[in-house]
């Protein structure tokens, strides 16, 4: 049986028997029983981590222990709150630090900074500075994730010039998508910044696109 250790692109934990291709957590979030409960995440470092790393080894919801999460991709991750690893990721937490939108003296913004932002902008999901105008002739960044406003339940990933529709199991589509339209950005605004300004998040294969 799954464990409820999924996250979608809105920060959810959900149980599905799709796999993920990156590892996280936001501190432990189950009882002594391995049942994820309903708790407050304890920390305000949400991380995404490679699946492997020095061959560590780990046993799943282990008492008092963080609770392992699981993406379908970093899009996916990014979307949710989480930023890369400062351990099993240094290279792409520095790169990831170095777009994130603001002035820094030492060339990138540091972990904590990241994470201060990010704890303002995952409990602000509803701001209207998150609301987007989505135009084909100008299509968003790649990696970057969106609901429409007509349909605020389904998740939406910009990549190729296109719109696909986000499943545990990978993406759907290209959907129909003509003319503008407005939608609410998915993705933390900075982390949008900092994914427009060149860092290139994992993305989970597209479906193959008819000619």
């Amino acid at each position: 049986m799954p464990h409820r250790n999924r996250v979608d692109p809105f920060g959810a934990l959900i149980e599905t028997p799709a796999r993920g291709a990156w590892y996280g957590n936001r501190g432990c979030l189950h009882d002594r029983h391995g049942r994820i409960t309903e708790r407050r995440p304890p920390v305000d470092q949400w991380i995404v981590c490679v699946l492997e790393f020095k061959s560590r080894r780990r046993k799943l919801l282990q008492p008092g222990r963080y609770t392992e999460l699981f993406f379908l991709d970093e899009a996916t991750a990014l979307a949710a709150g989480h930023r890369p690893c400062g351990e099993c990721r240094r290279a792409d937490l520095r790169r990831f630090g170095a777009h994130w939108p603001g002035q820094w003296t030492r060339g990138f913004a540091l972990a904590r900074e990241i994470d201060a932002a990010l704890r303002s902008e995952r409990s602000a999901r509803a701001s209207p500075a998150r609301r987007r105008r989505l135009d084909p002739a100008r299509p968003p960044a790649d990696g970057l994730m969106f609901v429409r406003i007509a349909e605020p339940q389904r998740a939406l990933l910009a990549a190729r010039g296109r719109l696909w529709a986000w499943t545990p199991f990978g993406y759907e589509g290209p959907l129909p998508w003509d003319r503008p339209e407005q939608a609410l950005l998915l993705t933390p605004p900075s982390t949008a910044a900092a994914v427009e300004r060149g860092y290139a998040p994992q993305i989970h294969p597209l479906p193959q696109m008819r000619a």
